[in-house]
């Protein structure tokens, strides 16, 4: 089988928009699942039972079932359930942000008990109150240890934003189809989107790795 990247590169505009559709869909969904995932993990560590319930259940339902579903469901269900109407790229945040939230809700529980029990005991007799010493003392210790799940988590995210091909928004994958469809070469398009995805994949693991080195300088310091 002769190879023709040729007919690649002459709609590479659909590679490159598809790029910055699947960058910044990552990029809004790991920030809303960071901030719902943190949030998360506070409801299952509380004393209140019917917060520890809540969180246990929203894990439960969103890890134990397939993430292709629950976008159908959002995309398709949600809008004719309350009378709305989603365009892809807003059912996709909603959908992969819920989706990654209950991860990094599990991710930040077994950070945060993996703190030393000192430190509450040390914090609580100076008299700081429980959310100072989570934001300022413990929550910055948990990330330390679970930087590199977060990291996995952010590369799963992006690779998962291909499934939004299903419900037709213009990522990578989509744009793939597009040029398949165009230029009657199935091979070379999904070979050239799977070595822009390696490449993202690349990059991100390379800034992860600079940053977990930074944030553990003063444990290498002490």
């Amino acid at each position: 089988m002769n190879l023709d990247f040729s007919c690649v590169w002459q709609y590479w505009p659909f590679l490159y928009h598809g790029a910055i559709l699947t960058l910044k869909m990552t990029a809004i969904c790991a920030v809303f699942g960071f901030i719902l995932g943190v949030l998360l993990s506070l409801l299952k560590i509380s004393q209140w039972k019917p917060f520890v319930w809540f969180g246990r259940v929203y894990t439960s339902v969103f890890r134990g079932t397939p993430l292709l579903v629950q976008l159908c469901i959002v995309h398709f269900g949600l809008p004719k359930l309350l009378n709305l109407t989603f365009t892809t790229t807003q059912s996709g945040i909603l959908t992969f942000s819920l989706n990654s939230a209950a991860y990094i809700s599990e991710i930040f529980r077994g950070g945060i008990q993996a703190v030393d029990k000192g430190q509450y005991e040390a914090a609580q007799s100076l008299g700081i109150g429980y959310k100072d010493m989570m934001k300022d003392i413990i929550l910055p210790q948990a990330i330390k240890h679970i930087l590199p799940s977060l990291v996995n988590e952010t590369i799963a995210l992006l690779k998962e934003t291909s499934i939004l091909s299903y419900i037709g928004a213009v990522e990578l994958l989509r744009a793939a189809d597009q040029i398949t469809v165009m230029s009657f070469r199935f091979f070379e398009p999904y070979l050239v989107i799977a070595l822009i995805y390696y490449i993202f994949v690349m990059i991100l693991s390379a800034f992860a790795n600079r940053l977990e080195r930074w944030v553990n300088r003063s444990d290498r310091a002490a």
